[in-house]
């Protein structure tokens, strides 16, 4: 009688052992996830779309200059009749002068953006105008390609010079007085062989 006792009494204790795992698991409990943030996904998506489909400022600022000069200059720049072809190391500029209020677009963007509002390269531009008065008086268009944008400044002036001969010959005396019609042929030394530039040697070393 007492082995049934003892083996009924082990038997109740793993059933009560095996029904405490059991309940375990119904007694955690995970959060669930809140449903808010799916909603916010939701609604950014289309703000973020809009975004980008919009276009940045400046390229609307571009296309309308593109506009503006095509329709002041009909037929491109080659169809002019006042124009002049600067050059200055690397760089090349071809200009066309038209009665206006003073306006100067390179490469169909304003000037002062496009020098990057340095005022020696600005000044370089304007300086040709300037020494006639005509400040005021003609807008420029520039396409500038080739070296940088201190050669580029240079060839303009050159080349609002050489245009400036177009509208009058009589134009050619204070000109060439100030200097502004000599074409400025100085360009970087090439390098040497054996030598650390055009003209540095390396150190010589006795011992």
């Amino acid at each position: 009688m007492s082995i049934s006792l003892s083996s009924l009494t082990s038997s109740f204790s793993s059933l009560s052992f095996s029904s405490q795992i059991s309940h375990k698991p119904n007694s955690l409990s995970f959060p669930q996830p809140k449903t808010f943030s799916l909603s916010r996904v939701t609604t950014t998506a289309p703000s973020l779309v809009a975004l980008a489909s919009a276009a940045p400022p400046a390229e609307l600022e571009t296309t309308n200059l593109k506009k503006y000069v095509k329709s002041r200059l009909p037929g491109g720049f080659a169809a002019q009749t006042i124009i002049g072809t600067g050059r200055r190391k690397c760089a090349i500029a071809r200009v066309v002068l038209q009665e206006g209020t003073g306006k100067v677009i390179i490469n169909y963007r304003d000037a002062k953006e496009y020098l990057q509002g340095n005022p020696l390269w600005l000044q370089y531009v304007k300086v040709p105008l300037v020494s006639l008065g005509y400040e005021s008086s003609y807008d420029v268009f520039v396409k500038a390609h080739g070296g940088g944008l201190s050669g580029q400044a240079q060839a303009i002036s050159l080349g609002i010079a050489r245009a400036l001969l177009r509208v009058s010959e009589d134009h050619r005396r204070p000109l060439r007085k100030e200097g502004l019609l000599t074409r400025d042929s100085r360009i970087v030394e090439r390098k040497k062989v054996g030598l650390k530039k055009a003209r540095k040697a390396p150190q010589f070393s006795k011992r």
